[in-house]
């Protein structure tokens, strides 16, 4: 079964090699504290700085998900409170975690086909961070960088942190735009679920270490103290980081993914806007996102499709939330290959 859903999604196909070659290299056993780890952990950071063009300057961290993140940015980092721009549930998810930690945070929701208006945001001096869900994989919309340029020119002095969950390794991010970049490695990377990534600018560890919450399992002063010396606070997913580095090792530039995956995005939405019976889940090309493309239709309709593409081999991601009975995701990550996309808009330019 090829699978098309928006994570976990579809792994490389040399993962199996990866697996192999990691338990031949004694990595299924090697100790966070030695000295194997530690080159592992550096190169890690090194590749995302030659491939994904993450700054010199800038910091990886390793942690056990995406949505871990969200508390360690808001205990560790936030003050007074965030303020969130989000569209989805999952930007909803992130604030109603926020608030638990720090009652006061807020935010504005606006819809999927709607661009923030940054020169209408308004956002009070207390309002410490600014928290965006750059792909908002639940309903496939997303914050382009020249949009996240203009918030970051606007509100310099604050601290900014972004989803990139269902994006990073995908497109190109402009990362000395924000200060919290954060992701999986379940959808664009290609690999199994289980690893997290958060990357902190200099302002973000300055931030850290002055506000230097501590005490917790995943302090992110504690956290920072370990990565100095690239290890770890906890026994972290030593495979996971390992097939991280096979793939960022075998991986064009990002670049190259970037302007790919643009181009058959572009062919699926065509085949889908082709069809009589789907259209697309979000109408404004750019709030679309380009990793994850929504697809809407009838309920009956959504039903038939999902079903029959299971019956040629495709599994269909379903859609999120109140988005599920009326429409279904596609994944249009890296791992999928152009030819596995070819079959599937084979499939359903029928519809």
């Amino acid at each position: 079964m090829l699978t098309f859903a928006a994570g976990p999604s579809k792994v490389y196909e040399s993962v199996p090699k990866y697996l192999q070659d990691a338990y031949s290299e004694g990595i299924l056993s090697a100790n966070h504290r030695s000295d194997q780890f530690m080159r592992l952990y550096q190169e890690a950071e090194s590749l995302m700085k030659e491939k994904l063009h993450m700054p010199d300057d800038y910091k990886l961290l390793f942690t056990s998900s995406a949505t871990e993140n969200w508390e360690i940015i808001s205990q560790s980092i936030v003050e007074s409170a965030s303020f969130h721009i989000y569209s989805g549930s999952f930007g909803a998810k992130w604030i109603k975690f926020a608030q638990h930690i720090n009652p006061k945070s807020a935010g504005q929701k606006i819809a999927a086909n709607e661009e923030i208006d940054v020169p209408e945001l308004s956002i009070p001096e207390d309002y410490d961070l600014i928290a965006i869900t750059q792909n908002e994989t639940s309903n496939a919309s997303q914050v382009p960088m020249a949009k996240l340029e203009e918030i970051r020119d606007k509100f310099p002095e604050k601290l900014i942190a972004v989803d990139t969950t269902s994006s990073m390794a995908g497109i190109e991010l402009k990362f000395e735009l924000a200060d919290f970049w954060y992701a999986s490695v379940q959808k664009c990377f290609g690999l199994p679920a289980g690893l997290g990534l958060l990357i902190l600018s200099p302002s973000a560890i300055e931030k850290a270490e002055s506000k230097g919450e501590s005490g917790r399992y995943n302090s992110l002063s504690f956290m920072l103290e370990n990565a100095r010396g690239y290890q770890t606070h906890y026994t972290p997913n030593v495979l996971g980081i390992y097939l991280l580095n096979r793939v960022l090792k075998d991986m064009p530039e990002i670049q190259h993914f970037d302007q790919a995956l643009r181009e058959r995005m572009k062919k699926l939405e065509d085949c889908i806007i082709g069809t009589k019976s789907l259209r697309l889940l979000v109408d404004n090309a750019t709030t679309r996102s380009t990793t994850v493309l929504g697809v809407a239709g009838l309920e009956e309709t959504i039903k038939k499709v999902k079903s029959a593409a299971l019956d040629q081999g495709f599994q269909l991601g379903s859609g999120y939330g109140p988005l599920k009975p009326t429409s279904f995701r596609i994944a249009n990550f890296p791992a999928i290959t152009d030819q596995e996309m070819d079959g599937l808009m084979d499939f359903l330019v029928a519809y």
